[in-house]
């Protein structure tokens, strides 16, 4: 099985075996096997080097075989800490391992179906470049069905930069920030929600951890849990004034955030004792193996109670406010609190639905 990209709307489209074009289901367009360039050559090779792999196959390096073909489970983890560079981070390598052992042992994930990307990777492929982001995101959302389970967990800086589309409410859209963000630039959160958000289908679920500064609406989801400190929440609708849908195609995403858009992310190794980790992650883990995960309000109110008993000892990098001044040009208090944050796709009771994935 070969891959296409859609040169209309960019999604990844199985080609089948002989076939020299293929119809966009999603906007219809033709697509024909020599249309393309050097750049979506690479794409192409990149994706036929991560694609699942078929069943009585044996798998060769770099290649994901998912366990099943109904009810699958697929998670891509980003950990990147700017190693040797002045907006170097601690804890954000320790965040993805943590979270890939969390996603393996208590929830079942298999090993060769959960992707990491961090520095410490042999495979060029997965180091988290912003081209490898954008193709590790096509492999997570690739043939996703009915009844599958998908977690992107992101460790790593998030900044912002100007809306000029009227969108964004602060006038601000959030971004996610690669190992090569200063030469490559930055992936917002419109792209984050056209690639993760938008081809969701109906019966599949895919749960968001984002532990970065100014992560509050990383995906756009058109719905935000706003929650006080005695645990009474509201949903408000983040829907853009445009009218443009920026929700899944019939699936459920729900997003935890690590701070509001306006707050920093701690990392810290205030929590743990023993090493540096992002205080959402470690929050988030605790939550579920403490017994405190069973439903979404549940988890969210472990991980803020968590965060607020440690508060006077958690101390974000410096270089995070550095960095918004540099790319917004406005200035963020160093003694900003962080309240970490829930989004939905759509609206429901967060303490009646269960958590699960």
């Amino acid at each position: 099985m070969k891959f296409v990209e859609c040169t209309n709307c960019h999604r990844t489209l199985q080609l089948p075996h002989g076939a020299q074009s293929i119809h966009c289901a999603v906007c219809h367009a033709v697509i024909t096997r020599t249309t393309g360039s050097r750049r979506r050559d690479r794409y192409l090779a990149y994706m036929n080097h991560y694609v699942p792999l078929t069943v009585g196959r044996t798998p060769s390096a770099g290649q994901i075989q998912p366990p099943s073909a109904f009810g699958r489970k697929r998670a891509l983890i980003i950990g990147i800490t700017y190693k040797r560079t002045k907006n170097e981070l601690k804890g954000c390598i320790n965040d993805a391992k943590c979270m890939k052992y969390l996603l393996v042992n208590r929830f079942k994930f298999p090993q060769d179906s959960v992707l990491m990307l961090t520095e410490e990777e042999r495979d060029p492929h997965r180091i988290p470049t912003k081209h490898n982001i954008r193709m590790a995101m096509h492999w997570l959302m690739q043939g996703v069905q009915a009844g599958d389970s998908l977690v992107f967990h992101y460790s790593g800086h998030g900044l912002q930069q100007r809306n000029y589309t009227g969108d964004e409410v602060d006038g601000y859209d959030e971004t996610l920030c690669p190992l090569d963000f200063k030469t490559q630039g930055m992936i917002t959160d419109n792209e984050l929600n056209a690639t993760l958000v938008r081809p969701l289908r109906r019966g599949a679920k895919l749960h968001a951890i984002i532990d970065s500064c100014h992560s509050g609406t990383m995906l756009d989801l058109p719905f935000f849990c706003r929650m006080d400190r005695t645990g009474r929440y509201a949903w408000e609708d983040h829907r853009p004034l445009s009218g443009a849908w920026k929700g899944t195609n019939g699936g459920e995403f729900i997003s935890f955030s690590g701070c509001d858009d306006h707050q920093k992310s701690a990392d810290t190794d205030s929590l743990s004792k023993v090493t540096s980790t992002g205080a959402m992650t470690f929050s988030f883990i605790q939550a579920i193996e403490r017994g405190q995960g069973t439903t979404y309000g549940s988890i969210l109110n472990a991980i803020r109670s968590f965060i607020r008993s440690s508060d006077s000892d958690l101390g974000s990098n410096i270089v995070t406010s550095l960095l918004t001044t540099l790319i917004t040009g406005r200035s963020v208090g160093f003694g900003m609190r962080q309240e970490p944050q829930l989004t939905s796709n759509e609206p429901f009771d967060v303490y009646t639905r269960q958590f699960s994935l």
